[in-house]
């Protein structure tokens, strides 16, 4: 067995052991061919399980990982190794328009264990967030849910604050991700009026506690509206005990077992989710963690 069989070996056991920690199905056939795909880069970078959890009720389990530019464009491995089917969609595009366009520090992949390669992910330099109204001008792809929305974003003090996009072929969504913001940007005033602004409805008491904790957003767009989708806010910690999994005890049970490969606490974010029809929690638990060049603050998508 070569290193890298090896090494992928060592993590499918990891993934394993994760899904069965949540009653979650895991086929070595259905995961061997993203493993093999990238079994180059999986060593390095950091690799993320991510759950969603709502009313008790587990869907499936994501393993996610990062990745070098120089590894080349996610989508496109994935489709040269057969784990996705081309699409002439404008969607195909957008990648590549942020690739000519902006400074780009690493790549990232979300793929569902029961359903395949779900996302490609775009990381910014820490030191060189976006202006989403910037992103609206110099990508001609991106739909114009991000134009129509640019007042919001600018009155919420979100100018200059993107630090991730992520685009979900399969489902014909995309994701503006926003980091590092201060307490004043999640107050409970500040929140509502941008959930409202977004024309979502008002969260519930729990969420907008959770809010008031939280460091990064994120609102989910379809391709073909200017509407916004849902909305998430995020925050990082090492608590197995906070907010959500008191709120949903299968997100603490997995945040305190989670297989992990680093010294000291287990690295968690935790995310609540709001749409027009539901809101919900996410938890993503780092099982491995990158060199301190290329680790991110991973939002649960």
């Amino acid at each position: 067995m070569t290193s890298g069989e090896a090494d992928i070996t060592r993590l499918y056991a990891a993934v394993e052991e994760a899904a069965a920690l949540l009653g979650v199905d895991c086929s070595r056939d259905a995961m061997w061919p993203a493993l093999t795909a990238f079994q180059d880069v999986l060593t390095d970078g950091s690799v993320v399980f991510n759950m969603v959890t709502s009313g008790g009720h587990i869907g499936d389990l994501s393993f996610d990982f990062t990745m070098p530019t120089a590894a080349g464009d996610p989508y496109t491995r994935a489709l040269t190794h057969g784990l996705v089917d081309d699409t002439d969609h404008p969607i195909r595009t957008l990648f590549a328009d942020i690739q000519a366009r902006f400074p780009i520090q690493s790549y990232g992949v979300d793929h569902r264990l029961n359903g395949g390669f779900n996302k490609a992910y775009v990381f910014f330099p820490l030191s060189d967030l976006q202006d989403p109204a910037r992103l609206a001008d110099q990508l001609p792809s991106i739909p114009s849910g991000l134009q129509e929305h640019l007042r919001t974003f600018a009155a919420h003090g979100l100018d200059n604050k993107v630090s991730a996009i992520a685009i979900d072929y399969a489902r014909r969504t995309w994701n503006l991700y926003f980091n590092g913001l201060s307490p004043e940007h999640v107050t409970r005033d500040s929140a509502l009026s941008l959930i409202r602004e977004f024309g979502l409805p008002d969260p519930s008491e729990q969420l907008l506690s959770f809010i008031e904790t939280s460091s990064a957003l994120y609102p989910t767009f379809g391709w073909d509206s200017t509407k916004v989708e849902r909305l998430s806010f995020s925050t990082r910690t090492t608590d197995p005990r906070a907010l959500p999994a008191l709120l949903e005890p299968k997100l603490g049970e997995f945040a305190a077992n989670a297989p992990y490969t680093y010294d000291g606490d287990r690295v968690l974010v935790y995310a609540g989710a709001l749409s027009r029809s539901e809101e919900y929690y996410k938890l993503a638990t780092y099982h491995q963690l990158a060199s301190a060049a290329h680790d991110r603050i991973r939002t649960a998508s």
